[in-house]
């Protein structure tokens, strides 16, 4: 006869995999706005660059264009924010990879570490997926998935 604590495992099992799923979806969610927001970015640049560089812009009576320096330092900016964008939204992508397939819990840590600095749904996603993540069941079912 089996004890009567294996029902609640496999239910906390059942669990565990539901949460991890739904991180999982989130992280794809997530890291595709991360994606969509060099999109964004590009936009941003195309309309501020047609705006400094355009001489129509600057011939009404007392309008001085901004120096060179000024629009140098906002395509700085974009770089930045881009890559901060690409590398975060790819990170998130293969976090959720690896939350499906529970493999590399250390990664997704650090990944939602990460997010958590990204006010407001970066900061939910990483505190959400630190706290399932650091569930002793969560941690045996990794350890059990690893080949």
């Amino acid at each position: 006869m089996e004890p009567p604590v294996f029902p609640f495992l496999e239910h906390l099992r059942r669990k565990d995999d539901e949460h991890l799923k739904l991180l999982a979806v989130f992280h794809f969610v997530f890291g595709g706005l991360a994606i969509l927001g060099i999109g964004f970015l590009v936009l941003h640049y195309l309309i501020l660059n047609h705006v400094m560089m355009n001489p129509e812009t600057w011939k009404a009576p007392g309008a001085h264009p901004p120096p060179r320096q000024f629009f140098q330092a906002f395509v700085w900016f974009y770089v930045i924010m881009g890559t901060a964008f690409l590398l975060g939204g790819i990170a998130n992508i293969l976090s959720g990879i690896f939350l499906r397939r529970k493999r590399h819990r250390t990664f997704s840590l650090v990944v939602a570490g990460i997010d958590c600095i990204q006010i407001p749904f970066g900061t939910v996603l990483g505190i959400f997926t630190i706290m399932v993540l650091s569930r002793e069941s969560v941690r045996q079912s990794y350890a059990n998935s690893d080949p």
